[in-house]
């Protein structure tokens, strides 16, 4: 039995350049960090953090029958964007379980660019071709595309001098095509931190060009590369779920709290019978948020108990270095994700006690119109 070797970054180089500690993620050979990560979150919530996202996956689909393909594989209502706008959606199997979570651009009337997670690739691009047939061509873009996220209050200013547009005026959610440091570019107002800040989607030549002209360009407002690392902690702060951790096949969209990206009233899409008679039935377990009342590390796959019985795991947890507190995420019973509800999360044999709570746990510092 061989080993699938790790895949890499345009920008795999200039990682192990600037001294990233490299490890695998989801089949790619991925910085974890470069000077640490609470340096590094903290860089992005008061300052500007560069991210390699190249990983990701780019799929398009353009023709005459684009958008009724993708209302029948997403939940959201894609009929709702216009040209030039972004929106969350999910991809779910019949049964109601996720396929993926991922970001939807209308390019034009006619065409489509689904950004997938990293991990998900090859089964995303198995399921969409599958199931999304029709008078339109999918395109899976994802070798061709480098993705490169600037984050924190300072990411406004760097791209506005390096962006031909004003960007400034660009709201939440939506994108332009213009040039980044002379790097061709779709701009998106979009990111994974609950900091203002722009993804850019720019050919794979480019991505080190664009790269550096970044960081060079970002040096007077203290901008670091931020890895893997603070890209998680970021995300918990925010309460945003990642696959694999806090959602998978398994998990409804209602049980997760993301009811607000399906939309029944659109008309049929892939599990929509199956999450509206949840719905109706009601969910049976609810994400929630909790903080640790005891200062301990809550992680992935510690059980989480109630009066000495297990009532679930933690999906997610780490310390918080924007909030100061070590905080966690988990499915519980309906009757315990009231704010406020006690818990215990078992760590290395000890019950030590946690208390559901108000997320996100970090206000976000997106501009939103």
């Amino acid at each position: 039995m061989t080993n699938t070797p790790l895949k890499r970054t345009p920008l795999y180089d200039a990682h192990v350049k600037a001294g990233a500690r490299m490890v695998p993620f989801g089949g790619w050979e991925m910085p974890v960090q470069y000077a640490g990560i609470v340096q590094e979150h903290r860089a992005v919530r008061g300052a500007v953090g560069l991210f390699d996202i190249s990983h990701m996956g780019e799929f398009e689909i353009e023709g005459p029958d684009a958008l009724a393909i993708v209302q029948r594989l997403c939940t959201n209502d894609a009929s709702a964007l216009a040209v030039g706008q972004v929106q969350y959606s999910l991809l779910c199997y019949p049964e109601g379980g996720i396929v993926d979570d991922l970001t939807l651009y209308r390019l034009a009337d006619d065409r489509f660019m689904l950004t997938v997670n990293a991990a998900n690739i090859d089964k995303d691009w198995q399921w969409v071709t599958a199931h999304g047939e029709g008078a339109a061509r999918w395109n899976n873009v994802s070798e061709e595309t480098a993705l490169v996220a600037a984050q924190g209050p300072k990411a406004e200013a760097l791209m506005e001098r390096l962006v031909g547009a004003d960007v400034t005026r660009l709201p939440y959610y939506r994108f332009v095509r213009g040039t980044v440091a002379t790097v061709p570019a779709l701009i998106s107002r979009t990111g994974y931190t609950g900091e203002d800040g722009f993804e850019l989607y720019v050919p794979a030549p480019r991505a080190e060009d664009l790269w550096h002209a970044l960081l060079e360009a970002g040096r007077p407002d203290g901008i670091q590369p931020i890895g893997l690392g603070a890209r998680d902690t970021l995300r918990l702060e925010m309460k945003f779920a990642l696959y694999g951790n806090d959602i998978d096949e398994t998990t409804n969209p209602l049980e997760a709290g993301l009811g607000w990206v399906v939309k029944p009233a659109k008309g049929d899409f892939i599990g929509r019978d199956a999450i509206e008679t949840l719905r109706t039935r009601g969910v049976s377990r609810r994400l929630v948020g909790f903080e640790m009342v005891e200062p301990s590390v809550p992680r992935h796959g510690y059980r989480l108990l109630a009066d000495g019985a297990p009532v679930g795991v933690v999906t997610s947890g780490s310390f918080g270095p924007a909030v100061l507190r070590y905080i966690g995420m988990g499915y519980v019973p309906p009757a315990l994700s009231a704010i406020g509800s006690a818990l215990d999360v078992e760590v290395r044999g000890r019950a030590q006690r946690a208390r559901v709570v108000r997320t996100p746990f970090y206000a976000s510092k997106v501009k939103k119109p």
